[in-house]
């Protein structure tokens, strides 16, 4: 089994930053691509942006492309998530997810793709 748990989450103003992370335990050796979700209140859960093993290859929702970074240390188990210029619809819990198995180069966008998920972190941004 793998455990995840986030951490970073809070209350920020608009235009801020905040740093997830997100670390890994467990059987962590079966662990490849890395990803993180969302999901605010009376939505549906979406995806945020993606990592390969290796850290060579990431993918973003439109949404965050150019504001959010992703990115990993495989030597600590963990991934982070680097979020800039913070808007208030960016506010809801984020998910982090992990995938096992598969090509090492590939990065999942969609729930079913992803075989691990942490608890959850609240981010909240005020206007």
């Amino acid at each position: 089994q793998v455990q995840l748990v986030e951490s970073g989450g809070g209350l920020v103003q608009a235009g801020g930053s905040l740093r997830l992370s997100c670390a890994a335990s467990g059987r962590t050796f079966s662990i490849y691509a890395r990803g993180w979700f969302r999901q605010a209140p009376g939505k549906e859960r979406e995806f945020v942006a993606a990592i390969d093993w290796s850290g060579g290859s990431t993918y973003y929702a439109d949404s965050v492309k150019g504001r959010f970074t992703i990115s990993r240390d495989n030597a600590k188990n963990t991934v982070y998530l680097q979020m800039n210029s913070l808007k208030p619809e960016d506010t809801a819990v984020y998910y982090c997810a992990a995938a096992r198995g598969g090509s090492y180069y590939r990065t999942p966008r969609t729930d079913p793709e992803y075989d691990c998920w942490g608890q959850g972190t609240q981010v909240t941004v005020s206007s």
